[in-house]
């Protein structure tokens, strides 16, 4: 599954690192069939999972990508706001059409993405920080454009149902098909491309992949990019679902996507991870959001029950990367 020093995985366990989450999954569902089973077994819920899980998703496959390559990117959660926002205003005051605006956007986003990566790898600030300093800049500009308020769409687009739109009366969104079709493309290209193995490789050891003629800088920057444009991608998802962008908006969410990726199989040292897993993780944490509310539980057992949940998780990824993976 992975490439580098001392990472050599063998068989069934050691190549498929999603593995882990199964376990919490299944328990999860459990506890919600026995607890509300006329209400958690049914389509509407399904349908209502995979539309919360749709942008969350979509933002952790990018999260999963550059944990892979051992570095992070707190900055998404910003950008996920900042994406819509510029949106609307493009269309709100400059009467730009939605389509040209969100392209704008995603574009700035990736170069977003890029700067914090080119911040990183040239001055060798670790990620974490060169990323959260990012964080707090770019929210700190939202609420200084809108003084802190929200800012509607005033204009309908055949966009905002192509990214975020009803599918029939059950309650499923467009969105989760974009997760779906992402997942499968972002897990072809990890583990049937060339660059899927140049980011392993990069994560499990930049030195080694670099003896190998792998350029660490050029996928660190790619993915850097990526992971920035895929949650302003997620975040025009939401202005198409809310039609209202708060400057607010997303905070948080660069802590649900690692923890995504993390449920997923992804370490936090880099060089191993999934992106079916993160689709799994990001699937059981909006299961859990979904499953609390049909049960009537508090708001705060969600946070305490993803706790738990993590920590289960990490424990099982390192125990199997011990295990099955890492070389003595």
């Amino acid at each position: 599954m992975s490439i580098g020093k001392n990472v050599k995985p063998h068989g069934f366990i050691a190549r498929h690192p999603e593995i882990g989450v199964f376990a919490s999954f299944f328990s999860i569902a459990l506890i919600f069939i026995v607890r509300v089973p006329d209400k958690f077994l049914t389509i509407p819920t399904l349908y209502s999972i995979l539309t919360l899980a749709g942008e969350l998703g979509v933002a952790s496959i990018g999260i999963a990508f550059l944990m892979i390559t051992g570095e992070f990117n707190l900055s998404i959660s910003s950008v996920y706001a900042l994406v819509p926002m510029g949106v609307v205003l493009m269309v709100n005051l400059w009467g730009v059409d939605m389509l040209a605006a969100s392209i704008i956007m995603l574009l700035v986003a990736y170069g977003i993405g890029v700067t914090v990566g080119y911040i990183t790898i040239k001055t060798g600030i670790p990620s974490f920080i060169s990323s959260l300093g990012m964080m707090m800049f770019l929210r700190g500009i939202l609420l200084a454009v809108t003084g802190g308020f929200p800012v509607r769409l005033e204009r309908d687009h055949w966009l905002t149902y192509v990214l975020n739109g009803p599918i029939g009366d059950m309650g499923l969104r467009t969105s989760a098909v974009w997760l779906l079709a992402l997942t499968a493309i972002f897990a072809f290209i990890l583990d049937w491309t060339p660059y899927g193995n140049w980011t392993y490789a990069v994560g499990a050891s930049s030195n080694t992949a670099r003896e190998l003629g792998v350029s660490v800088s050029k996928v660190k920057l790619t993915n850097f990019g990526v992971s920035s444009l895929l949650a302003g991608l997620a975040g025009l998802m939401a202005l198409s679902r809310f039609r209202v962008v708060d400057p607010t908006l997303g905070q948080g969410l660069e802590l649900e996507t690692i923890t995504s990726a993390v449920l997923g199989g992804c370490l936090l040292t880099g060089g191993y991870g999934s992106i079916f897993g993160t689709f799994l993780g990001a699937f059981l944490i909006a299961m859990t959001r979904v499953g609390l509310v049909l049960a009537q539980a508090p708001a705060y057992w969600y946070s305490a029950f993803i706790g738990i949940i993590l920590i289960i998780a990490t424990v099982i990824n390192l125990f199997i990367v011990k295990k099955y993976v890492t070389s003595g």
